[in-house]
């Protein structure tokens, strides 16, 4: 114990005496601490290995101790590493809080709001409605960005995200949108030149496309079809809900999509297995965003065109994608569309 304090105190007294310590250093320290790899951390950065290690070689020099210990399965904080990266945290915490309150009291009524979304709900529900939103809030600008990879809320990387993982950070509000009830389709030229299986047994005839990407279970097609592998059963891969949808409706096999899909409108057959899957939405925000007024408009507004009451497409409950199709048909022509592009070559 007496080391340990002593230890401590020595390392309180290099963190004063290294007041030219570089802050982007210390983000990097974070960053290694966290995917526990130079190279993983590198990639994450957009930097090489070799400056990402040179870079904390010179923050160690600079406060004069080891922060890491290295080896062939990666790093592993150090005693002084582990002592130094509350502090180091809790400072991001509140440079990040600054910058936050600076955009929130900047003219509160207008501005820029950063949304990050997955593809499929980014690209084919949102954008849609978006044009209606602009129209209305003209001097909001959403930077909308649709990717499978799971924007961190709290590091800044964007205002508000809609997830299919709730966060577990307490700075954070988090709140459910709806459900994603996922459901295997083929395109109507696919049905009729191969048919489609009515048993899990004949899937063996068939290709399926298959989704690999952040935030999506990569277990849950074999788990959801009761098989022990998917070999001899993929035909295409991606990571793209997009190209899962672009491919199904090209004809190239059986793939798993949200029910809102046909819902949309999209020229798909569904193919009943008797097996279903579902994702949950999951919206979230930093709590330094609640009195910010443009904030509040755009979370507002996307719980309103999430709203399950409204759409039943993301009701808890399963609801048969032939079922939902009339059912979704007034909310289609509320908006003035379909709010789906089919996927036509050009």
């Amino acid at each position: 114990m007496h080391q340990l304090l002593h230890r401590g105190a020595a390392m309180m007294q290099h963190r004063e005496e290294a007041l030219d310590a570089s802050w982007d250093d210390l983000k990097l320290f974070l960053a290694c601490a966290k995917y526990k790899s130079f190279r993983n951390a590198a990639e994450e950065l957009g930097l090489t290995s070799t400056t990402l290690m040179r870079r904390v070689d010179r923050l160690e020099e600079s406060i004069g101790c080891k922060l890491f210990l290295r080896d062939q399965s990666g790093l592993t904080l150090s005693d002084e590493g582990t002592a130094m990266i509350a502090d180091v945290a809790h400072m991001e915490r509140h440079a990040f809080n600054v910058f936050r309150r600076a955009s929130r009291s900047s003219n509160d009524t207008s501005g820029t709001v950063r949304v990050a979304v997955t593809e499929g709900p980014g690209n084919f529900w949102i954008l849609p409605r978006l044009i209606d939103f602009q129209k209305t809030y003209r001097r909001i600008t959403v930077d909308l960005r649709c990717a499978m990879e799971q924007a961190d809320v709290a590091r800044l990387e964007s205002d508000i995200a809609i997830q299919l993982e709730p966060p577990t950070n307490p700075d954070l509000i988090v709140a459910k949108l709806g459900r994603l009830h996922i459901y295997p389709f083929v395109s109507k030229e696919y049905e009729d030149l191969y048919g489609v299986p009515t048993t899990l047994a004949e899937l063996k005839d068939h290709r399926i496309i298959k989704q690999s990407a952040p935030q999506v279970d990569d277990g849950a097609y074999a788990r959801v079809l009761g098989l022990k592998s998917l070999e001899g059963i993929v035909g295409i891969k991606t990571n793209s809900s997009v190209g899962v949808l672009y491919a199904v409706e090209r004809g190239a096999g059986i793939g798993f999509l949200p029910t809102v899909s046909i819902a949309l409108g999209a020229p798909l057959v569904a193919v009943d297995l008797g097996v279903s899957h579902h994702a949950d939405l999951w919206l979230t925000y930093h709590k330094e965003f609640r009195t910010s007024e443009r904030h509040k408009i755009v979370v507002d507004w996307l719980k309103q065109i999430f709203d399950p009451k409204t759409y039943p497409c993301f009701r808890d409950e399963f609801i048969h994608p032939n079922a939902l199709v009339p059912m979704m048909t007034a909310a289609r022509e509320g908006f003035g569309l379909t709010g789906y592009v089919a996927a036509t070559p050009t």
